[in-house]
């Protein structure tokens, strides 16, 4: 029964990693990016596999359980994700405002060269 589960999580991991890899953006291109998330992958892998592994490289780092180690990984990765979530919207913010007002000065301009109408 375990191999069942074991198999159902190796191939959920492996299929969620290649679609948060997949290229969707500017910024995907990193080859930084790539590596950490085949690295995540390949411990998440193992840790399914051999479970007793992640207590292990808790025991080495100073934590009690490999559980705790892996919530608080976790905690890490989703602090720092709204961390560089935060700092593209305020990027994309910034841009938005740009755009809004170039556009405004543009339809300015193009108001101010228009013929006027006699009434």
């Amino acid at each position: 029964m375990t191999v069942w589960i074991q198999l159902l999580l190796i191939a959920a991991i492996i299929v969620l990693g290649l679609v948060v890899m997949r290229r969707t953006g500017a910024d995907s291109h990193l080859a930084i990016r790539r590596l950490l998330m085949m690295l995540f992958i390949v411990a998440a892998i193992l840790s399914v596999l051999f479970p007793q592994w992640l207590t292990w490289v808790a025991s080495l780092i100073g934590v009690g359980r490999g559980t705790d180690l892996l919530l608080y990984a976790l905690v890490v990765m989703f602090l720092t994700f709204v961390y560089t979530q935060y700092r593209r919207n305020l990027a994309l913010q910034r841009q938005l405002t740009l755009l809004a007002r170039r556009i405004a000065l543009l339809d300015a301009e193009n108001e101010e060269q228009r013929p006027t109408r006699n009434r």
